[in-house]
């Protein structure tokens, strides 16, 4: 089978992107399940973005700012100035953000941001809401329950990929390639994410030799219900805080303002630090307490985490909820350029978190990131329309690798408790070389193909933690002499 354009992951940017691709296009997306299981489905706060052309440069500066001066300026300016007409294109196509009763749009504000500038749509559903806008306006073809365990290379292009189907394994080929696969969620024993995300792609570019960059930078949201029995934990989105939520502990106290000026308002590196700090120094639970709230207002403004919350017992807003950090979003990725192209390998690209364009420094700013799935998977798709196509080859052989085996779901439940356990808030070296001791001695074991994935990304996320001594953004190294 032969394709203009395979786009692997059904999230907002795959699905922005094979928006902007002509009907007349063959296009196939590549869902390795359901296509709601996605990162994007479960984005509560909203979409920041430039709100009019005053606002560019404090987007910029606040962007660059929670970035810690590791961001790339180039690409922060592209993702602000296209920001509003990134927004108005989708309001145009018949996307409806939250309004107030005049009909005016309704915007938030999250923390590090130095105004309210975030839209938000079905309260606290916007990615939900913006990824079945999006899934429902798909003109292309969809393979759902399909991943894919081969990228098809040679003499430095892309001609395809490889996909498992039904324990089958079959090539399908294409003139460009778009990777949107999402983060890394599932190597943590805690995280937000959707439960299918596990650095596939990944651990397959680093088996083909393509670079990842800025590994090392694993954001950890601060806000996180973890009592929950499933992996994927209950995630309290920011905009609680930005609203009036506040964290305290069990006596009420608002400690977060003895680490920062701007407590709740503090970025997300600062907050979960925060908590994390304060939680072992004083051996106290730490909570999200909701009291400031009108029952009402809270009920129409967060009505999924108010009825996730009471389903579990919680009588919010009167009450309040433990809360921990747990993993939350990928910053480093497959290393792009601001087209999305991936150097040296000519017609592949990845957008959205998979990718590195180095947008978010070491500290992604609250509500940017669906905003980047937009404007660099559109960037993505308007560099494929104008390059001209060369010619083709179909002929690589499918690969036999062993895909699992009986015993690699303890393994895979092993590396979580690794990761969790000395690469997570704040790491040490002892912890990371003994994370990298383990991680290499699984990878010497009898595993299937599936699983040397995560162990490879795992491994690099751990090496580029290594080769970072110092703390940076969402990178804390402990002084292990104190």
């Amino acid at each position: 089978m032969k394709y203009d354009v395979i786009i692997v992951g059904a999230g907002v940017a795959g699905l922005y992107s094979a928006m902007l691709l002509p009907k007349n296009k063959k296009v196939l997306i590549i869902n390795k399940r359901e296509p709601f299981k996605c990162n994007s489905f479960y984005a509560q706060g909203g979409i920041a973005l430039a709100k009019d052309a005053d606002d560019i440069e404090p987007h910029i500066k606040d962007t660059l700012e929670a970035g810690s001066g590791l961001c790339c300026e180039d690409a922060v300016n592209i993702l602000s100035k296209d920001s509003k007409a990134i927004i108005e294109d989708m309001i145009k196509k018949g996307f409806e953000f939250d309004k107030d009763e005049k009909g005016n749009l309704l915007y938030t504000k999250e923390a590090a941001h130095s105004c309210e500038r975030i839209l938000h749509a079905g309260g606290d559903a916007t990615g939900r809401y913006m990824h079945f806008f999006l899934l429902s306006n798909n003109p292309h073809q969809m393979f759902s329950d399909a991943r894919v365990v081969d990228l098809l290379i040679k003499d430095g292009r892309c001609y395809g990929v490889t996909v498992l189907d039904h324990r089958e394994c079959r090539n399908i080929y294409a003139d460009d390639v778009i990777i949107a696969s999402g983060g890394v969620g599932s190597l943590f024993e805690y995280h937000t994410n959707a439960p299918c995300i596990s650095a596939d792609m990944q651990g397959l570019c680093v088996m083909k030799g393509i670079e990842l960059e800025r590994m090392e930078m694993m954001q950890f949201h601060p806000t996180v219900y973890v009592g929950n029995n499933s992996a994927q934990k209950l995630l309290l989105t920011e905009a609680l805080r930005g609203e009036g939520a506040t964290v305290v502990d069990k006596y009420g106290k608002r400690f977060l303002f003895d680490y920062d000026e701007r407590g709740e308002l503090a970025s997300r590196d600062i907050v979960s630090k925060s908590i994390y700090d304060y939680k072992k120094k004083h051996d106290t639970e730490v909570y999200l307490d909701f009291s400031n709230f009108d029952y009402q207002y809270f009920i129409k403004r967060f009505p999924n985490i108010f009825k996730n919350l009471r389903s579990l017992g919680f009588n919010v807003p009167k009450q309040r909820v433990p809360i921990s950090p747990a993993f939350h979003y990928a910053i480093g990725g497959i290393k792009t350029d601001t087209d999305g192209r991936v150097p040296n390998v000519k017609n592949l690209y990845a957008v959205g978190e998979v990718a590195s364009t180095q947008v978010h420094g070491a500290n992604r700013l609250a509500s940017n990131s669906l905003l980047e799935g937009l404007v660099f998977g559109k960037r993505a798709v308007m560099d494929i329309l104008k390059t001209k196509k060369e010619p083709f080859a179909d002929d690589f052989e499918i690969t036999d690798d062993v895909m699992s085996y009986k015993d690699d779901k303890a393994k895979k439940n092993l590396l979580r408790k690794i990761m969790w356990e000395n690469v997570s808030i704040v790491r040490t070296k002892t912890g990371l070389n003994s994370a990298l001791d383990e991680i290499n001695a699984l990878l010497k074991e009898n595993i299937g193909r599936l699983l040397k994935f995560r162990l490879l990304t795992a491994r690099e996320i751990v090496k580029s933690a290594l080769a970072r001594e110092k703390s940076v953004g969402v990178h804390t190294m402990e002084n292990e002499e104190n």
